[in-house]
């Protein structure tokens, strides 16, 4: 059973999944494999052995858990895929998750900051330091583009057009894409320019954004900047670097934009992962009804 996880796990790696993934559906494997062993005699497990009830044990012993329903929502989502992989490879007949319901949640509406808490964010800055000038530009290219702060920690100078408004970026998967830059966003970067060889040591990349060290930047590193200043103006504890992505589409979503041209923005394989953000405007409009018509608590 080992031997098929590894051979999985590297499967999904040619197929460019990201390494997250690969290292949560390994752990749920792992989990699974460690579960199912009583069924099998001295605990040596026969993949071709595996029975949909031993899964549907399996499934009842996580219920008994305090696993949330999108934890177990991904552990059936890993088994459904090795197993798919295993009968496609030869190694067994038939999948046994077919004949398994597989368990749904509800997606949390991802937290999103409004537009006047956007204006106060992208307003902290002290731009008279080049810190601040640098994390402004940081800020602006995050919400003018919709990236997620790994995208943005891999622009590279070539990556970017300011003349025409544009950057490459590189996201899941390594697919890149383009996006726009607005004129603040393109103001903001100017001004880091300008700045930016204070940053520059010796062996500095020539990635866009640097550290005070002159290196590349990690999510942490970045993460823990923003984080600074998504304290002064959320009203709420739970925002991260990827709440600035996602009130990019909320607010574009809001003003009209088309929902298949929010996608290409945020680089979505699927159109149902950008109709989150549907459900969010919806809530406002729900909001905004209650608070507005006379016979809405009638």
């Amino acid at each position: 059973m080992e031997k098929y996880i590894a051979d999985f796990c590297n499967y999904l790696a040619l197929e460019g999944k990201s390494p997250r993934t690969i290292t949560a559906y390994k752990l749920d494997l792992e989990q699974f494999h460690s579960f199912i062993q009583r069924y099998f005699e001295n605990g040596e497990v026969d993949i071709k052995g595996i029975t949909v009830l031993n899964i549907r044990d399996f499934f009842r012993f996580l219920n008994e858990k305090p696993d949330c329903n999108r934890s177990l929502a991904r552990k059936s989502a890993a088994l459904n895929s090795f197993f798919r992989y295993c009968k496609r490879s030869g190694f067994i007949q038939n999948n046994p998750m077919e004949k398994i319901k597989r368990p749904k949640y509800e997606v949390p509406l991802p937290k999103c900051f409004t537009e006047e808490e956007v204006r106060t964010l992208l307003s902290i800055p002290d731009t008279d330091s080049p810190f601040g000038i640098r994390n402004k530009a940081i800020l602006e290219t995050l919400y003018s583009s919709g990236l997620r702060i790994s995208e943005l920690a891999g622009i590279r100078l070539q990556d970017i057009d300011l003349k025409r408004g544009l950057v490459r970026v590189t996201g899941k998967g390594n697919k890149q894409r383009i996006v726009p830059l607005g004129s603040y966003a393109i103001e903001a970067i100017n001004n880091y320019l300008k700045v930016r060889p204070q940053f520059m040591r010796e062996n500095s990349p020539d990635l866009l954004f640097l550290t005070k060290s002159g290196k590349a930047f990690d999510t942490k590193q970045l993460d823990i900047i923003l984080k600074r200043y998504f304290e002064l103006v959320a009203k709420a504890k739970g925002y991260s670097p990827h709440s600035l992505r996602h009130s990019f589409a909320t607010h574009l979503l809001s003003r009209g934009a088309d929902l298949r041209a929010i996608q290409e923005l945020l680089g979505h394989s699927l159109l149902s992962t950008t109709e989150t953000y549907t459900h969010i405007s919806l809530e406002d409009i729900k909001e905004a009804y209650k608070k507005g018509h006379p016979r809405s608590k009638e």
